[in-house]
């Protein structure tokens, strides 16, 4: 059988070869792509599934059927073009915190994770074009997302029951995010690309980043970089003016290579990226913390932890004085990624994803290495997309995936531990008259083999969906969706046992925790077109044997935590309206609000947003656009045990941006405000909701060129 070899020198880490075999499937792909053409006389839009920039629908990538956002049968949001480059900061749940039913769960300004209707990682996937990243951000929220906003194309957020295709575990919803290392056609004149250049004041960022593609014939080439850098940033009233702690550097590299035919590619990409960024909220009181059963002692004696395994970070020196610990991060990645359109009769599509990491970070303090977490893994994806059957047309996958994973050192809390998954889903969708229905299914089976003699772990869940989407009026679409889907335990959950700082807890594991079961139904209604629009859905989730982190008891700002289920409802509603006054005024509102609850004993769950709502107004005018807007996030007193009341806040945010075209190159210069007013603003969602408060006012200057 056809394979191929490829091997990656890394020099920054002292000769360090990746060997990435490429899989046989890939290879058939490549076999199947026939004699090529360039990829500039094919038709862009087939090039990667998106649509053409001109048609008002966008073609969602995370949607196996390849629907269009207007035709989901679930919610979708999309970041892209100059909405993208405005909205990005440095973390991903920060770049979309503010859309719909998203927030974040803020962590300084090196680590934050999307909350989606009140759920985060492990519950929503974080995927690299379809493919898992295989970082440890689903271990804890100072864990990094390993995915660059800057370097962005595109981002999806899906949300609801549909989401189960990428896993029972999904309820919470999906973020896609698309980028442009691995290239899917060939320039037009030969060579593309863009580079971008932006400061701010508050934390002192400055950050660069650029790509280019060239290509002839059948072959692109594609490279890519960024570097950013800031300092703690600026809190109003907060002890020294700045959170200490809150700065972040990083780096990231990456070159692709593609080969493209009539009816498809095949590309493969190498990634490298460091990170260091500060670990703020961290308290020396609670090292010596430890259970005494259902409570915590805190004091008294040694907990046992030596420094036997001590390492030093003596490499180079750093401008900051590191008075918080901080993290320095690592990863290297392998993707591969292929298509093929129309290989054999029956057949429109076959679409393959995979990517191979190499993840470790490690958490410091002052020059002494306290815990090593890493993570080797692959995740492979194959989706088939079948030609109409008696009107029903469909997509069939199967996906993979190991993770290697081990947490080493005085905070190592969980155990060494090889987890396999593999997945088996379909998709089908049929279409009368104003009608479309949409059906789904999926089982996942799970095996998770710790150290340690600890029991081994081996659980299956099935998740089934259904959803109708009745388009009843022109502009105007209603649908209903719901689905039965079941989570597996991940390993922290199952092994975890000892003290973790960076969130101030000790974490203690179950291994007998069984799959959760959630019912969950959606309603949307929307209307996409015309000068008014508005989409708003309601939603409601029961879930058996909900897995969480309960509370068992306190000292001062640090809790004793155990993994334990108990059944769970979240109920919400989220949505926004516009109205285009002429073509140069839009205004609009939106808000969301999700409560989320034990039954039985009524009590709430942990660390749930606030409800949120606001306004904003936007504006163009020849080169010139603009924008503000002004929200409220009120107070969140609906508390689970031991949790403190987080109060309310006022947030304004304006920017200004100026569209520019001179020598064939387009240029966009944007100037962007955030907390305009200076408030001191507080996150219910993070663990450090009131030891890390978030950054105050903060002013952006940027150049980004497209030619």
């Amino acid at each position: 059988m056809l394979c191929y070899n490829i091997s990656v020198f890394d020099y920054s880490n002292k000769g360090k070869r990746m060997s990435f075999r490429l899989h046989p499937l890939a290879a058939m792909l490549a076999l199947a792509l026939g004699p090529g053409m360039p990829a500039h006389a094919q038709d862009a839009s087939a090039a990667d599934g998106a649509a053409v920039q001109s048609l008002p629908s966008i073609t969602i990538s995370a949607s196996p059927l390849g629907a269009s956002r207007d035709a989901m049968g679930m919610p979708v949001d999309v970041l892209d073009g100059s909405n993208l480059v405005l909205k990005r900061e440095a973390t991903l749940g920060d770049t979309l915190n503010g859309l719909p039913g998203v927030h974040a769960d803020t962590f300084g300004a090196g680590a934050s994770r999307p909350v989606i209707r009140g759920q985060t990682a492990p519950r929503v996937k974080v995927l690299s074009d379809g493919s898992e990243l295989m970082d440890a951000s689903g271990v804890s929220p100072d864990h990094a997302i390993t995915s660059e906003p800057m370097l962005a194309r595109r981002i999806e957020v899906l949300r609801g029951p549909s989401t189960l295709l990428y896993g029972g575990g999904a309820i919470g919803g999906v973020v896609n995010v698309m980028d442009d290392k691995i290239p899917v056609a060939v320039p037009e004149n030969g060579v593309e690309g863009f580079a971008e250049l932006r400061g701010s004041t508050g934390s002192g960022e400055r950050a660069g980043a650029f790509g280019l593609t060239a290509g002839q014939d059948n072959f692109a080439i594609h490279v890519e970089g960024l570097k950013r850098r800031s300092k703690d940033y600026r809190v109003p009233g907060w002890t020294d003016g700045r959170l200490a702690g809150s700065y972040e550097e990083s780096t990231t590299g990456s070159i692709g290579l593609s080969w493209i035919g009539s009816r498809g590619y095949v590309g493969v990409a190498y990634t490298n990226t460091e990170s260091e960024y500060g670990l703020p909220g961290h308290e020396h009181e609670y090292e010596s913390c430890h259970p005494h059963g259902s409570h915590l002692h805190c004091g008294g004696h040694d907990h046992g932890h030596g420094h036997d395994h001590e390492e030093h970070e003596d490499e180079h020196e750093h401008e900051h004085d590191h008075a918080a610990p901080f993290v320095r991060l690592r990863t290297e990645r392998i993707d591969l990624r292929a298509e093929v359109r129309e290989p054999f009769a029956g057949v429109r599509k076959i679409r393959f994803r995979s990517g191979l990491t190499d993840y470790q970070h490690k958490e410091i303090e002052g020059h002494t290495v306290g815990t090593t977490f890493k993570n080797r893994g692959y995740d492979a994806r194959l989706e088939l997309e079948h030609e109409p059957i008696a009107g029903w047309r469909g997509v069939l996958g199967l996906q993979g995936a190991q993770s290697n994973f081990s947490a080493l050192g005085e905070e190592g809390f969980l155990p060494k531990s090889d987890t396999r998954t593999m997945g088996l889903f379909l998709l089908e969708e049929y279409r009368l008259e104003d009608w479309r229905f949409e059906v789904g299914a999926r089982h996942d089976w799970q095996t998770i083999s710790p150290e340690g003699g600890l029991p081994r772990s081996r659980l299956g869940g099935t998740s089934v969906s259904g959803a109708a989407i009745w388009e009843f009026a022109p502009e105007y679409a209603l649908s209903l969706s719901a689905s039965r889907s079941q989570r597996l335990p991940s390993a922290q959950e199952l092994y975890a046992d000892g003290i973790h700082l960076a969130t101030n807890t000790y974490e203690l594991g179950n291994p007998d925790l069984k799959q959760e079961t959630s019912q969950n139904i959606d309603l949307t209604l929307r209307k996409h077109a015309g000068d008014a629009r508005f989409a708003v859905s309601i939603f409601h989730n029961r879930v058996k044997n909900y897995i969480y982190a309960n509370t068992l008891d306190r000292h001062e700002d640090f809790r004793l935590i155990e993994y334990t289920q108990r059944d769970a409802e979240f109920t919400g509603i989220e949505g926004e309206a516009s109205y285009r006054f002429n073509q140069h005024m839009t205004a609009g509102v939106f808000g969301d609000l999700v409560h989320g609850k034990l039954k039985g004993s009524g009590g709430n769950l942990p660390r749930i947003p606030a409800a949120r709502a606001g306004a904003r107004l936007m504006a163009n005018w020849q080169n010139w656009s603009g924008h503000v807007e002004a929200y409220r996030v009120l107070r969140q007193d609906r508390l689970a045990d031991y949790e403190s009341e987080t109060p309310g806040y006022n947030m304004v945010n304006a920017g200004v941006a100026y569209d520019g075209r001179t020598g064939g190159t387009d240029y966009t210069v944007y100037l962007r405000a955030t907390n305009l007013f200076d408030q001191r603003a507080f996150n219910h969602a993070s663990f450090l909701s009131s030891a890390a408060p978030l950054p105050g006012r903060r002013v952006m200057l940027g150049l980004r060129v497209e030619y």
